[in-house]
């Protein structure tokens, strides 16, 4: 199902079942979303991605860099980041996908994909360190990419367009039963920048907080 050409309705879930998908489409004017593309790629400390899959260390071309307001440890492929601290363009988008949404967040996990050759493959964000049900906001810039989702029992698949300068959240029960993926494409050639804006979990008082060595 390709909801691209549907009129955009920021309220409407658009996942059949088990989960809350709202696409709130071109959140920044093409000049803001320009504006903020050049000074992530410029200010951003980017730093190829790294994964341990059976035992063995992949780093990918795609790059990434993760944020918060403490430094916060975040595990996910059998790796662990600790954020670093937020600069003033990401407090600004922040800020402003809060004010849209309605939801608070504390982290930003980016992604730097260079051109269509480097995507995602299927996963779920359903880290331990992460809110569970919790809203994650993937704010786009740059390159249009397809984004997809799949149920992970029925198999049934959502796919959309992100747009330069859109918002999508996804939130409740989505991580618990879909997938979601970029996939690769030839034919695009330009930048993307994604910015997840995350909860992550923070610890009852008393409990060890992990800090960055």
């Amino acid at each position: 199902m390709d909801l691209f050409n549907q009129k955009i309705d920021p309220h409407k879930n658009w996942l059949p079942y088990q989960g809350t998908v709202n696409y709130f489409g071109r959140l920044l004017a093409r000049e803001q979303a320009d504006f903020y593309l050049h000074r992530l790629l410029e200010t951003i400390e980017w730093r190829n991605d790294e994964a341990v899959i059976f035992r063995k260390k992949i780093v990918t071309k795609r790059k990434v860099a993760w944020y918060g307001e403490k430094p916060y440890a975040y595990t996910y492929s059998n790796t662990t980041k600790y954020a670093l601290p937020w600069t003033e363009d990401l407090l600004a988008l922040k800020a402003l996908t809060e004010k849209e949404t309605g939801e608070t967040f504390n982290s930003c996990l980016l992604n730097l994909y260079h051109n269509g050759d480097e995507g995602m493959a299927w996963h779920s964000d359903g880290e331990a360190d992460l809110k569970k049900d919790g809203a994650i906001a993937s704010l786009s810039l740059g390159a249009e990419r397809k984004f997809a989702f799949k149920h992970k029992q029925t198999g049934e698949k959502v796919t959309l367009t992100l747009e330069h300068g859109s918002l999508l959240v996804m939130k409740d029960t989505t991580q618990t039963f879909w997938l979601h993926r970029l996939p690769p494409s030839k034919k695009i050639v330009k930048p993307r920048v994604n910015l997840t804006f995350r909860t992550i979990v923070i610890p009852r008082p008393g409990a060890h907080v992990a800090t960055q060595p």
